[in-house]
């Protein structure tokens, strides 16, 4: 999971609600000092049991260059309340809330970080493109998670007593188990209570994570939806390659930004994602699986001249853009 260093929020940061037309969602969201936006605004979603606050140290970088930025928390992520029926962690319907976030805040850039970029993708290719000003798959793969996060992660469905192909990404009408019938959420938020006790907690501990960070990640992981947990997870480990679709976007300037040490989606496997989109790429130096954690400044810088470039490139006359956009 994503460690933040620090939970203050920097000057020119708040926390806010998102009201949609989907529903309301939890958010930070940074203005310039000046208050003046004189760019386009941008939209951070997170990864798989994170929340916007694995964006705070960015947040404030990235406003200072006249830009109204919003990290949130998605549909049962921490702060954001879930959905009503398992049936809206489909991934379509979270590439939907993001569609509906991104219209009623104005943003135009989109960024998702590891699950966030998968769902960012979702909604990428079902909207309109024309609200798009650019996309940034920041730590994210082409499709479903391989190797060793992979096996942890669906070990984490072991001990929950669910198997990744016994709960749906939205097939099933119901939301319910193929064979079984509903699965109980409180045993599963107990389950989810006892893995944070008995695992999770003792290696953020043990990796030397200050005490009120280490409270913090228990409320966030306690906060999660339990159906949501479950839901994102099965999808992560199953989601299609659906990298050729979107390079149909040829228009849509796109960015891949990792850690050189990625232990997700391994870098060459992002390296050949960015090649497939004939997308910019950017690999950060000592970075790991959250660029935005781990090295903030060559993070935010990266995302700054990217999407200063991209708003350059579409105030360009047709007649003299770059073939395909990027």
């Amino acid at each position: 999971m994503s460690t933040p260093t620090s939970l203050e929020l920097p000057d020119g940061v708040r926390r806010t609600t998102i009201r949609t037309a989907r529903g309301a969602f939890a958010a930070l969201e940074a203005v310039p000092g000046s208050g003046v936006c004189e760019r386009d605004a941008a939209l951070l979603v997170p990864g798989y049991t994170g929340s916007k606050e694995d964006f705070l140290a960015i947040l404030d970088l990235l406003a200072d260059d006249s830009r109204h930025v919003i990290a949130i928390d998605m549909r049962g992520q921490f702060e954001t309340a879930g959905a009503e029926h398992p049936a809206g962690y489909a991934a379509a319907a979270l590439g939907a809330d993001i569609l509906a976030i991104m219209h009623t805040t104005g943003a135009r850039h989109l960024v998702g970080h590891s699950y966030g970029g998968l769902i960012g993708r979702e909604a990428v290719l079902a909207g309109t493109g024309a609200e798009l000003a650019s996309f940034t798959l920041m730590s994210s793969g082409p499709g479903a998670l391989t190797g060793p996060r992979a096996k942890d992660l669906r070990a984490m469905l072991a001990t929950l007593g669910v198997g990744d192909g016994d709960r749906t990404d939205g097939d099933q009408p119901d939301g319910t188990r193929p064979d079984s019938g509903r699965t109980d959420k409180a045993a599963l938020r107990a389950g989810i209570a006892e893995l944070w006790r008995a695992h999770l907690e003792p290696q953020v501990i043990a990796a030397g994570t200050p005490g009120h960070i280490v409270a913090f990640l228990g409320r966030r992981m306690l906060g999660n939806d339990p159906d949501g947990l479950v839901l994102m997870a099965a999808h992560m480990l199953a989601a299609p390659d659906r990298t050729a679709e979107l390079a149909r976007q040829d228009r849509l300037p796109m960015l891949v930004i990792y850690g050189e040490n990625d232990n997700s989606w391994s870098p060459a496997a992002q390296e050949d994602m960015a090649r497939r989109l004939g997308a910019r790429r950017m690999c950060i130096p000592a970075a790991v699986h959250s660029p935005a954690v781990e090295a903030p400044a060559t993070t935010a810088s990266a995302l700054t001249q990217f999407w200063d470039a991209a708003e350059a490139e579409q105030r360009r006359p047709a007649a003299t853009a770059a073939p395909g956009g990027r």
